[in-house]
């Protein structure tokens, strides 16, 4: 597999990880805490996946991939988070759609970033 289908796959899994997590902190908490705690599930599960699977070559010290990683996932939790919530408490609402609606929300604004993520990975938390 190439880097990039390897990066889809593993972004795919971190991303059933940081999904479904959400459904087990809703039980606990409110849905938009409940996105941003799954968020982390998915941000340290695709950490230690991307390391191992993907950018396998990098010469940069864990810590300082651990940081860059981080970083790069804020700016992609705050597009996860609003997209997530936007859909789920009011665009979705005000179409109609309530049955599955915080799911498939949720879902919609975790694949939001994996573009502006992959190049950010590729060019600063692995080069």
């Amino acid at each position: 597999m190439n880097e990039i289908t390897r990066f889809l796959f593993v972004g795919g899994m971190s991303a059933l990880f940081n999904w479904s997590s959400r459904f087990l902190f809703s039980v606990w908490f409110s849905y938009e805490v409940s996105v941003t705690l799954a968020f982390f599930v998915g941000l340290t599960s695709g950490f230690c996946l991307m390391r191992m699977l993907v950018f396998k070559s990098s010469k940069k010290t864990v810590l300082h991939q651990a940081s860059y990683f981080l970083v790069i996932n804020l700016f992609a939790l705050a597009l996860t988070w609003s997209v997530s919530v936007y859909l789920a408490k009011s665009f979705f609402p005000m179409i109609g759609l309530t049955q599955g609606a915080e799911g498939i929300a949720h879902m919609i604004g975790i694949v939001a970033p994996i573009i502006t993520s992959y190049f950010g990975h590729k060019y600063l938390t692995f080069r």
